[in-house]
């Protein structure tokens, strides 16, 4: 299977070039198209979305999840990324943006958790045959971060499957911040060369991670050197191995 983990900054990074400050807020015009073009031969069974504009003035108030899941042919699920009781999502633009998964086969089940701390709450859990998949965005702030981090240790340790968890951790320290949560855990980082995807014009920062269980077999990790968001997409090949049930 191959799964595709990618923050596209709501398909503005073209205006980021121009405005950086700004840029988030110009429209997308074809910029979103151009994502789903690179996307569309690499043939992902799964892809995790960080950063999709679901419907705002500069995505011409249609979802990018819906349109792109169109294009593809995929099950889709989106949820804003602050908490339903949030202020953000009395605000224009903030209420629309959240975070989302693609699939090729049928989504089996969705559960949406939200963090305590930190402005983006969300984490999306997606069940599909053979595997569970966690979709997270973490904080900026370090404390914050940390009390994420301890939020899912305990949400993946009552996992019975084998599983991923995969987002933009904004790990600002790289791996070292998640060593405990790995540790404690059994996850396992898929890139085992520990590349950064921050920013994609000239990587410094290792912010997006694809961790993994020990059942999840990788065949290939890699990161494709394009331009269309300042992250790197992330691409893993695997195999699911069998779990060994009691007796």
């Amino acid at each position: 299977m191959r799964f595709l983990l990618y923050n596209i900054c709501y398909a503005t990074h073209g205006n980021q070039r121009r405005l950086p400050l700004l840029g988030m807020l110009g429209r997308t015009r074809d910029h979103f198209e151009e994502i789903t073009k690179f996307i569309r031969p690499l043939d992902p069974d799964v892809i995790g979305l960080i950063e999709v504009d679901n419907g705002s003035y500069r995505a011409r108030q249609k979802s990018q999840v819906e349109k792109m899941a169109e294009d593809l042919g995929h099950f889709h699920c989106y949820c804003s990324k602050y908490g339903a009781e949030s202020r953000w999502q009395r605000i224009p633009i903030y209420n629309k943006q959240g975070n989302a998964f693609l699939a090729k086969d049928e989504i089996l089940g969705e559960k949406f958790h939200y963090f305590e701390r930190g402005m983006k709450k969300l984490i999306i859990e997606l069940e599909l045959e053979k595997f569970t998949i966690f979709l997270v965005h973490l904080a900026l702030s370090y404390k914050a971060r940390q009390e994420q981090i301890l939020h899912l240790y305990h949400l993946v340790k009552k996992t019975k499957r084998p599983y991923i968890l995969a987002g933009d951790f904004n790990a600002f320290m790289g791996e070292a911040e998640i060593q405990l949560l790995m540790s404690a855990s059994g996850l396992q980082n898929a890139d085992t060369e520990m590349q950064p995807s921050y920013p994609s014009h000239r990587p410094k920062k290792y912010l997006d991670f694809i961790l993994h269980s020990p059942e999840i077999k990788v065949n290939k990790f890699w990161m494709p050197d394009v331009r269309l968001s300042d992250h790197l997409p992330l691409v893993l090949d695997f195999e699911v191995e069998p779990v060994d049930k009691p007796t």
